[in-house]
């Protein structure tokens, strides 16, 4: 034990992280399939009780069996607390309950927590932990309780109350997982304006990150006392819920209230008030663009990120205006700007890759389905357009890893396999023809 305990702090944060949400899945994994966990009169199989663990665990939202028609009260807690464990970060919720423990955080947990929520300095570690669960159980109570005022108009006092308490916690970790039953996710409240406005403002501020919701509460509001990347942050995301909604509103045929929940839910959340299956094509590609770019550095969401998306469009636009890159009266650093091309770059690999091997195991579905399927995969978002349930074992296999990579990240997840040195001679520098 004690070697294996060396051994684990021998490795880097990267490396623990990844080890620690995969060691969360397969615990959720096995507690799924004990049988307080399954309905009576249900079967659950290990992939699908995996693919489920999965998908709470990087909260994505895509079921290959309905939670609320599989699973007990006790299972459903489960993939409730699984889907909390992903939205926090395994560290973040490490580091809480040595603190509720009363013990001190070491070095150690520390960096980890800097690791995971992208934070420069090691700086108020602690304290960033405490205000991140703060701000955590905020938001999550005020969902619950506008939640229960929709619920309890169709369902008894528990049942209502518990399904609010699933709901805010899905929604603010952004994980479209859902407990009404029959795999209709939201749909039954299409027109009810309090549960969607509920829904969005919960998905928005937990892909705004954590970080950014601090700032701003930091800076009472005032954006322009706000940090370079909370600014960046905050612009993006309103631009790209603004183009996402007149596009689906263009596209489809879709009210407004329903343009712009979805504009909202493909940032990663995985909620829907229609059915992906009946939308067109360019509505398809619309949302699949909006997973693509996904949440916020350091919150509960997945994709590319926001500042990743914005790093590139300011790396074009100094391509053709010869100044370089920037925003705000601020000058982006050139690691950051380096960075991004990378990260979209190998996230793109990683889209490909499953899709070309979801189109060889998936001969009978359209390809912007499975197109669809896995860039909703990697972004943890959780739309479908209705295939997941009837894909094969292999077909989950591979959602389940992209899940994963996606939550992870494919950069970290590359990066904590190559640890080498940096050269201390170069080359000789020379160019290359572009374009």
């Amino acid at each position: 034990m004690s070697h294996f305990i060396g051994y684990l702090k021998r490795q880097s944060p990267g490396r623990l992280i990844t080890l620690g949400f995969a060691t969360v899945i397969l615990l959720g994994a096995c507690l799924l399939v004990l049988p307080i966990s399954v309905k009576p009169g249900m079967e659950v199989a290990f992939i699908d009780a995996l693919f489920t663990s999965t998908s709470a665990v990087c909260v994505t939202g895509l079921i290959a069996i309905d939670v609320y028609d599989h699973f007990t009260i006790f299972g459903q807690v489960v993939v409730a607390a699984l889907i909390q464990v992903g939205g926090l970060g395994v560290t973040s919720v490490g580091v809480g309950l040595i603190l509720a423990a009363g013990k001190r955080v070491s070095i150690k947990g520390r960096l980890l927590v800097k690791e995971a929520l992208n934070v420069d300095s090691f700086k108020g570690m602690v304290r960033l932990v405490k205000a991140v669960l703060l701000v955590t159980l905020c938001f999550e109570g005020a969902g619950m309780v506008l939640s229960f005022i929709v619920f309890s108009q169709d369902y008894s006092f528990g049942r209502a109350l518990w399904t609010s308490v699933f709901h805010s916690i899905a929604a603010f970790n952004n994980s479209g997982f859902d407990i009404l039953g029959g795999l209709q996710n939201l749909i039954p409240y299409q027109k009810n304006v309090l549960l969607n406005l509920t829904t969005c403002g919960l998905i928005i501020f937990g892909g705004l990150g954590f970080l950014v919701i601090l700032d701003v509460k930091r800076c009472r509001g005032s954006f322009r006392k706000l940090s370079l990347n909370s600014k960046v942050v905050i612009t993006t995301t309103m631009a790209l819920l603004l183009s996402g909604t007149l596009l689906l509103k263009a596209t489809e045929d879709m009210s407004w209230m329903g343009a712009f929940f979805h504009s909202v839910s493909a940032r990663t959340a995985g909620f829907s008030t229609y059915p992906m299956g009946e939308l067109t094509n360019a509505g398809l590609f619309t949302l699949t663009v909006l997973m693509f770019i996904g949440a916020s550095p350091g919150s509960t969401g997945g994709g590319i990120k926001t500042t990743t998306f914005f790093a590139l469009m300011q790396d074009v636009r100094s391509v053709f205006t010869k100044q370089r890159p920037g925003a705000f009266h601020r000058t982006i650093s050139a690691e950051s700007m380096g960075k991004a091309p990378v990260i979209a770059l190998l996230s793109m690999l990683v889209v490909c890759v499953g899709t070309f091997l979801l189109c060889i195991l998936e001969p009978e579905c359209t390809f912007i389905q499975l197109l669809f399927e896995e860039v909703s995969a990697f972004g943890t978002v959780g739309l479908s357009t209705g295939i997941t349930p009837n894909l094969c074992v292999l077909s989950k296999l591979i959602i389940i890893l992209t899940m994963f990579t996606g939550r992870v990240g494919a950069f970290t997840l590359l990066s904590i396999w190559i640890d080498r040195p940096e050269a201390s001679a170069h080359y000789t520098e020379e160019s290359i023809t572009i374009g």
